[in-house]
Formats: C-alpha cells, structure tokens, sequence
C-alpha cells in the first residue's frame, strides 16, 4: 500500500470457500517443506505460508527498504500475524490501484519477500511500517485466513546469465544511463549515484536501479518478473533511454520558456510552458484556426460598419494573445457576441390584416382597443414601408390577459416573441450590461434577448413594469428611458458591447398593474392601453370558447365528458370566484374537470358529468362569496354607493345614525383618509345649507352623526363614495326616505358640485349585478358612458348630475322643503340680499 493510501472498510468475501484460489491448478498434499533465503551472510527459514500485504502504487523490489503506510483492515491484521511470528510477510502489487478490497485475480502473482523493520501505529488506527525486500517469490495458492489473505510461496529463481562479457558491457551501458539520468531529475539524490556505482553483482544492480526509477507500476512489475538480470538491465535501459529523451525535451521546453518569462507568476510560466509543450506536438495550429473561424463569421455577420471595424481591431489584439491568456477569452467572448447579434437579420410582417385580425380574436374575446392599435401600426408599416415599433403599456387588473395578449400579438405579426420579467430588478447593469472590465460581465437582459430572438425586430414584452426597484447599484427605470424612447432606442448603446444596436424595428409592450407607480418620465415614453375588467357576459363568454375546452384537454377528458349549463356558469363566476380576471374563474373550471376525470378513471362515468345550478355546491362546496343584499324597500339614512375593487366592481350600502351628542362626526368600516374627507366635505356641506334642506342652523351641536359601510374587515377608501355620504345624511336628518333602486357615484366639493370619477365600467356592471335600476354620476364623465357594455347601457337607467341638490331631487322619496326663517327686527335687517350658494349662507 502507497504512503498516501487512506483507510478504507474491509469487505468479506461473499461466499469464503471460493476465497482460496490457485494461480497454477496445482493441488497441494501434505505439508511442504519450509524455505531457505540467504541474504549476504544472513540466511532465514522462510515458512512456505506466509501474511499477504497489497500494495497501491508501488513495487517493492529485493534489497530494497521502503516506508509502507498501511490503512485497510486486512493488511492491518496482515502486519499484526506477521510480527507476532517471524516478522516475515508477502507483498505483491495490485493490478488496479483504485480497488479498495482486491481478490486474488486483481493482485500480481510475483510479489516480493519482504521483512519488517519498524512498525508505527498512528493515533488514527493506520500504520506506518518500514519493511525490507528479501527475495524475489511467486505466490502458488491465495487463502482467505478469518480477517486477512495468505499465500503458499515460492521462490523465483534468478536466471543464469548468457555471458561475462555481454553482461558487463549491459552493466556499465544501463549505469551511464542512470548516471545521466540522475543528473537530469531533481527528484533523484545524487547519493542513490554513488550506491549503484560501487554495486557489481548484476542481480543487485538491477534490483537498485529498477526501485529508483521513477516510472509507473506496470513497467516496475515487468523488471520485477523479468527471468534474470540480463533481460532485467535490457529493459532498464529500454526505459531509461525513452525517459532520458523526455527529461531532455522538459529542459529544452524550460530553456525556451525562461527565455520568455518576464515575471514569476506560477499561472504565467505555467500557461508558457504548454504553448512550447503544444508547439513541440505540433498543435499551434489550433489557436490559429480559431482565428480564421471568428474572421469568416465576422464577415458573415453583415454587421454594421462601425461594428465592423471594432470587431476587426479587437481580432488583431486577439491573434496577438498568448492562446491561454485571461485577456484572450474575454476577448473571444466579446467577439462571439457582436457575431451573434441579428444586425441585419429580421422577420416578415404578416401583411393581411384581416387574418391578423382573426388570429387576434382567435386568442383573446374582447379587448377591442387593444386589437385596433395592432390593425393600426400594421396599417401603417404597409403604407409607409417604414418598419418603426410602436411603444405600447398595457395598463390592467391582474388576470386579465396582458402577458399572453403580447404573445398573441406575435403569432398575428408572425414575429418572434421574447419576454423579460422586470418584476423585483434593482440593478441598472441588468437593462445595460455590464463593463467588459468585470469578471463574468455580460451584456443586459434587452441585448440578451435579442439575441435569443434572433431577429432584430422581436415582439419584445417587458413584464410587470410597474415593480421596478432602486437601490445603491442604480435605478432600472431610469436606464429604460433610452430603450423605450423612439428617437433615441436607434442607438442603444450596452455597456458591455460598447456600439450602438438599434432597437427602432423592435415592437416593445409593456404590461403594469397600476400606472401612479411607474416614473412619469418613463410614461410619457409609452402609449397607455388600458385593460378594464371583465363583466360576468365576458367571462362566461371566455370560460365558454377558452377555458372549459383547454381544461378538459388538459385532464385527459372528451369533451362530451362535461357539460357545464349555463346557469351553473355564471353562478360559478359570481358566487365562487371575485377577480377582475378569470385565472381563479380558470382553477375553478379545472377543479370541475378534474372530478370529472376522477370518474372516468374509476369507471363510474357512464355519461356526461352535468353541473347544474342545483348540484353545483356538490362538486366546488358551498359559494365562497356572498354579496350583501340591497335593500329592497325605502328605508331612511341608507344609500346606495359604488365602488372599484381589483375584482371589479361592487355595491357599498352606505349606513348614518343621528344620535343625542355633541356635534361629532363617527366613521367606522374601515374607511381610509380619503373616504374620510369625503365624509367631512358631505357634513360640511349640509350644514352650509341647512335651512334650505329644513334643518336648524345650529341643528350640530346637539346631534351626532354615525357613518357606517358594512364590511368592516375590508379596507375602503376613495372620494367616489361622496354624494352617497352626503345623501344618506340628508335622508337621516331630514326623516325623509332613499330610493332604493338608485345607486350612485361621485365625488363632492364643499359647494355642492359632484365631479367625475373612475372606474366607471366596474362600478356600472356592479349596479346592474346587483339589480338595481338607476344610476346617477357626475355628468363630466358623460365621455365614459359610450365605452360601457351594451348590456349596461340597455339593462341601466343612466342619469347625469351636476350638483348635490340634483342629487337630492332623483334620490329621495319626495322634495325636502326649506326651513321658515324668522323674521328679523328692522334695524337688524340685511342691506343687501343674501346670496343663493351655499358656502356664503354658511357664511352668513
């Protein structure tokens, strides 16, 4: 075993009768004899079965002594029986060091007879012997013996010589050779030189050069099995002529490389050292046809010509680099990506409009303005010939098909299409690259993916633009000014390519839940689309053509193997799911699909699944979402408000109280700052015109006002909430009923006005949902009613206000009659008469 063998786990044999083998089918009878070595004047009785010590990496020749350490179990046990008795022990080594437990078919049969010397235990169990080679022996039979092997022995006689005259001249030949051999390996003490000179049997001689010869363990073994000394000195010096020639080639090589060397750094006299290895082989030619292979493609590239004449600079510096240097692999990867980049290369716009049309409607219902501006640009290209992308930010609701409506918008134009998720970067290096200056830099994610499209004008979507993050390392939103500019992205200049791409034919769409977080200055690059939500009619209509087939394919079923009615559809959108978008509408559906399966499976789907209204909560549980019934009669101090949700649209029932007090004004539902105000702004209001809506002036201070929105747990906030506020006040202090089939939106201003307010489309399908019959809103968003579904503006009474008092005449169940004034004495009458709005009689 090798000095660096470490200790590894013994390994019993599988079956110990078929342990013992014989290397010659020899069977033994009887005993034999002990054996008899001599060795200079001593002589040993060597007994004819002896301990069995494996050897990795290493020959132990006869007269030789050499340091064992010794970590496998057997040998451990070996050793132990070995200096118990005689200190006597065979050694033999391995035919395949890496075998942890060899059998005797993986040892050699001549090994070594060897006595030990010393022996060490180390404290981590292995041991480190010094053993002494004896005579050379053969091994007749291997035998397991309980924990470790024994073999019969016997002795391998030496050959008799051919000739005094031949075998001196073997002598002297093979000892010039190792003289000069010495002199060229460092690793060789010169001492060794002066033990082998003063040796003149050959059998002695062979045996000391062959253990000093730094060569591997087959060519050892051979000397070690050759018949005699003659055909022993005949293969020392086939061996060491061969490794003289390399010793000389490593000083030749070492003589060229120091002649070069400027400095003293390991990596560099290293990296010198195979280049002369490669040139004396003949492989020089490699780095060279490297060069002509990055020539040919830069000039397949077509690149532009600036391009050109920076990738062709950076090749001269590259043909004048060492092969392994680092400058020259960050040379070659600069290169391999200018050569990669689609400069000239670009795809063909489909150019019949009415199939992308098809294709738009095909892969998405609705969304109509979304579709017309891709009709638009495609109108455009085909007039103008000039191919200049349009910038566009899909601004929407999670779910409602920003992401795969850019992937739609690919397949019509017949474009490649590639995505980048901006979601959580923070780094700018990310958009622009890194410098060539960093270890690892790379170019940014736009050039990256421009380069997987393979084209340089890509349908290219950056996701999620709304998530943008800075930090210390720069402000990504910043760096995508230049990318999202159309005067400028014809220039895009990345940090690690260090030339202008042009990016003016790429069609760039941005999606974003929300518009307020995205930087202005980057907003004001974009055209704004914006994604409403989709109304119960839409989602039944998408559930229908997109996602029950695409479910039922998805769970391995026919699709006559479901069958969802109609009813049982839009009580699936409204009572189990609440989004603005049908991804919950979607798991839902497959949830449904997946019972389906679960029978077709076992057997028991004879038929079609039907899901009806009734048998609906058998397969989903009961309805998640329940909706706060309106009320259906005229009740006093309650309104009917509307709001926006990310779901959507939805009714807020609005709640006062006038209680004995003292002039405050109680908001609870968890209302936010600006629905607060709002509250304010609607007291405010009232007590401005107090006597003209038949209360005393001074009606607050001997009364409080409770406001309260059902729903406490959900967060509410938003200034649309306003004329409902002010509405049920009114009808709580004056004793006067509200309409319940109205429901209204605006925001009002302490002079009574309403203004225009958002959302719109979700608040109005929200109304009509809930049955209502009448909504009021501000008449500044007269503009918005055209965009309302169909549906909405025939099932819904749409009435436009101006001011709280138009509010109040609509909303309430009969006219609210002034207040009389008392008269005031003449000398305490006004000088003028007063003035009809509100604020000045607040005023008065």
């Amino acid at each position: 075993m090798s000095p660096s063998s470490p200790r590894p786990k013994r390994r019993p044999p599988a079956n110990p009768k078929s342990a013992p083998a014989e290397v010659p089918a020899q069977e033994k009878t009887g005993r034999a004899p002990a054996l008899v070595v001599t060795r200079g004047e001593e002589t040993f009785q060597v007994r004819d079965r002896l301990p069995l010590l494996p050897l990795r990496d290493v020959v132990v020749f006869p007269s030789m002594t050499i340091p064992l350490l010794v970590g496998r179990l057997p040998s451990i046990n070996a050793l132990e029986k070995a200096v118990a008795r005689d200190r006597l022990l065979f050694v033999t080594a391995q035919t395949r060091s890496e075998v942890a437990d060899p059998t005797h078919e993986e040892l050699h049969p001549v090994g070594t007879l060897a006595r030990v010397l010393q022996l060490f235990r180390l404290p981590d169990g292995t041991m480190r012997v010094l053993v002494e080679g004896l005579a050379r022996c053969r091994a007749r039979r291997f035998l397991w013996s309980n924990d470790y092997f024994t073999v019969n022995l016997a002795l391998e006689p030496e050959a008799a010589p051919a000739g005094g005259a031949e075998l001196e001249a073997a002598q002297r030949h093979v000892l010039g050779q190792f003289t000069d051999y010495v002199r060229l390996n460092r690793r060789i003490p010169d001492e060794v030189l002066a033990t082998a000179s003063a040796l003149t049997d050959p059998v002695a001689l062979s045996y000391t050069l062959a253990a000093h010869l730094l060569v591997k363990v087959p060519q050892k073994q051979r000397m070690l099995e050759a018949a005699g000394p003659a055909e022993r000195l005949r293969l020392l010096g086939e061996t060491l002529g061969a490794e003289l020639e390399i010793l000389k080639l490593e000083r030749k090589i070492e003589g060229q490389v120091r002649s070069q060397v400027h400095r003293n750094q390991k990596e560099f006299y290293l990296n010198e050292q195979l280049k002369a290895i490669r040139k004396e082989l003949g492989h020089q030619n490699e780095f060279a046809s490297e060069i002509d292979e990055l020539s040919a493609a830069i000039r397949k590239a077509r690149l532009p010509r600036e391009v050109l004449a920076k990738a062709m600079k950076e090749l001269d510096r590259l043909s004048k680099m060492s092969f392994m240097s680092p400058e020259a692999t960050v040379v070659r990867n600069y290169l391999d990506w200018l050569v990669s980049l689609p400069w000239a290369k670009a795809s063909r716009d489909q150019a019949d409009m009415a199939k992308v049309e098809s294709i738009l409607d095909e892969d998405h219902f609705g969304l109509q303005k979304v579709k017309e501006r891709i009709v638009e640009y495609l109108a455009v290209l085909k007039l103008t010939k000039q191919n200049k992308g349009p910038i566009l930010c899909l601004v929407g609701p999670p779910g409602v098909g920003k992401t795969s409506l850019g992937r739609s918008i690919a397949r019509s134009l017949s474009r490649r299409f590639v995505r980048v998720a901006l979601g959580g970067v923070r780094d700018e290096a990310e958009i622009r690259g890194h410098r060539r200056t960093y270890i690892g830099s790379l170019p940014g994610r736009v050039i990256q993916s421009i380069r997987r499209a393979g084209t340089r004008n890509p349908v290219f979507l950056l996701d999620e633009i709304d998530k943008l993050g800075a930090d210390f390392r720069g402000d990504p939103a910043s760096a995508l000014l230049e990318v999202l500019d159309p005067e400028q992205n014809h220039t895009f200049n990345d940090h690690y390519l260090e030339v202008d791409f042009d990016l003016s034919q790429v069609m760039f769409i941005c999606t974003a839940n929300s518009q307020h977080s995205i930087p202005p200055a980057l907003v004001d690059r974009m055209e704004t689309l914006r994604l409403p939500s989709y109304h119960e009619s839409e989602k039944v209509q998408i559930a229908r053509r997109f996602l029950i087939p695409k479910q039922i394919k998805a769970a391995g079923l026919d699709p006559a193997d479901v069958q969802i009615a109609a009813p049982a559809l839009a009580a699936l959108i409204r009572s189990y799911t609440r989004e603005a978008g049908v991804r919950s509408l979607e798991r839902e559906i497959a949830g449904l699909c997946r019972k389906a399966a679960r029978r077709k499976a076992a057997g028991r789907l004879d038929g079609p699944m039907n899901v009806a209204l009734a048998n609906l909560h058998r397969f989903l549980g009961p309805p998640k979402y329940i909706d706060l019934a309106v009320e259906r009669v005229d009740r006093v101090g309650l309104a009917n408000g509307l709001a926006w949700t990310e779901a959507g649209g939805d009714v807020l029932t609005i709640e006062v109280s006038i209680l004995p007090g003292k002039g405050e004004l109680q908001l609870t539902g968890k209302l936010g700052e600006v629905m607060r105000e709002s509250a304010q702004a609607a007291l405010t209001w009232i007590r401005s015109r107090a006597e003209r809506l038949g209360l005393d002036k001074q009606f607050h201070r001997d009364v409080d006002v409770h406001v309260h929105v059902p729903e406490g747990a959900t967060p509410k906030d938003g200034p649309s909430a306003g004329i409902s506020i002010a509405l049920a006040m009114v009808s709580a202090l004056t004793g006067i009923p509200t309409r319940h089939e109205i429901a209204m939106t605006g925001e009002i201003t302490l002079r009574g006005n309403v203004i225009a307010v958002g959302g719109l489309i979700e608040k109005s399908l929200a109304a009509r949902r809930a049955g209502l019959e009448v909504m009021l809103l501000p008449r500044s968003n007269e503009k918005d009613i055209a965009e309302l579904p169909e549906e909405v503006r025939e099932g819904l009474e749409l009435v436009l206000v101006d001011s709280m008092d138009q509010v109040l005449e609509r909303a309430l169940e009969r006219k609210v009659e002034p207040r009389a004034a008392a008269p005031l004495p003449p000398a305490a009458a006004p000088a003028a008469k007063p003035q009809e709005e509100g604020p000045a009689e607040y005023a008065h």
